[in-house]
């Protein structure tokens, strides 16, 4: 599995960048206003991001923030988003960081810790909609984080990778570093993650038959009873259309905004049943309640794994409790579920370390007959 090390943004890239947004392009920020901006709002750029600010600002989109001349409550709301939204799951969904003190008992004493210790964390600052950088002062290199409460995946390997993904439906197949400890946190899915949230994963399409595979394998947890955030399938679809795949509620889809979203998942199964996707979906004929499409789907999680679409100790928890669990604990899956045992159980060995066993006894089941043999 190679890691990605990107280069430093250049203005003369960033302007080739920003040719490919469906924004208008003021003049950039100059050092002067960037500056104010970081003093009035009290946050830092990443290096590359002032120099993305620096060869111009997109507008005439609300999802792009007016640095210049934007509503200051609305750039402070935009900017508060990421830490109010990990509030929000402590408040209502029991969330608690492992690297904080005990939780207290009562909710307002709970939010009152929680709130301190976020005090602490790098600032994520808005980029696009709820797409965010780390504000770090002179790094560069930070992957771009989609950011939904305490639902966070990396939807760009840097700023560059990010724009190509989002608006040219292009993306690097190599893995993102992780860049902000507390932040990594999430995207790594964490130890002992909400194995029944939804599956914390990278979209990775690049072509129509990998995105219309993608839509399928979101039909099949679908099919086995797993959630999903609305955005997901808001951008599996918006992912599809951009690469080419029609159907007449593909743009529905994709198009849908926040205050939309409970219309996801009804347009999500007009659009499979448009592609006649559920017509390929196996059946549950067998004593263990959907066994064919268990087996599929462990199959894609282990491929999302090894290809670094899904962090491995995440991954490990989905396939352990939805996988092996359900399967009635087949011995095929054995040593993979003793690695990620290993990895929650925080023994000595060094984190990568713990986390490569996954990868690597992921590759070793992959090469295999399908469904492995006990």
């Amino acid at each position: 599995m190679t890691t990605y090390s990107p280069p430093a943004l250049t203005l003369e890239t960033a302007r080739d960048l920003q040719r490919t947004l469906r924004a208008e392009i003021q003049p950039g920020l100059s050092e002067r206003e960037l500056d104010a901006v970081e003093a009035r709002f009290g946050f830092t750029f990443s290096a590359d991001h002032r120099v993305f600010l620096a060869a111009g600002l997109p507008h005439g989109s609300r999802s792009w923030p007016d640095w210049r001349n934007g509503d200051p409550v609305d750039l402070a709301g935009r900017l508060s988003g990421p830490v109010e939204g990990v509030l929000f799951d402590v408040e209502h969904n029991g969330f608690w960081h492992p690297a904080w003190p005990p939780r207290p008992a009562g909710t307002s004493n709970a939010l009152q810790v929680a709130r301190s210790e976020l005090a602490t964390v790098p600032q994520l600052v808005p980029v696009y909609s709820h797409r965010y950088l780390p504000g770090t002062a002179g790094e560069c290199g930070h992957p771009v984080l989609s950011v939904h409460q305490s639902d966070i995946i990396i939807y760009g390997n840097d700023l560059g990778d990010y724009v190509r993904r989002e608006f040219a439906g292009r993306a690097s197949h190599l893995t993102a570093r992780a860049t902000v400890d507390f932040w990594s946190y999430f995207v790594n899915g964490g130890p002992g993650i909400d194995v029944t949230a939804p599956t914390p994963h990278t979209p990775y399409a690049v072509s129509a038959p990998e995105s219309i595979e993608y839509l399928r394998m979101l039909a099949l947890e679908r099919l086995i009873g797993r959630p999903h955030h609305p955005h997901q399938l808001i951008e599996a679809g918006l992912t599809a259309l951009v690469l080419g795949v029609e159907t007449q509620s593909l743009p529905l889809l994709a198009g849908l905004s926040r205050t939309e979203h409970e219309s996801a998942g009804a347009l999500f199964d007009q659009v499979l049943a448009e592609l006649r996707l559920p017509e390929g979906l196996p059946g549950d004929d067998t004593a263990v309640p959907w066994e064919a499409a268990r087996w599929e789907l462990v199959r894609w999680w282990l491929r999302l794994i090894v290809r670094g679409s899904m962090a491995p100790g995440a991954g490990g928890d989905v396939i352990t409790y939805e996988g092996w669990g359900a399967l009635d604990r087949p011995r095929s899956l054995r040593p993979f579920v003793d690695r990620v045992d290993a990895y929650n159980g925080w023994e000595a060995s060094p984190l990568g370390t713990r986390e490569q066993a996954i990868v690597t006894e992921a590759e070793r089941l992959l090469t295999g007959p399908w469904p492995p043999l006990d």
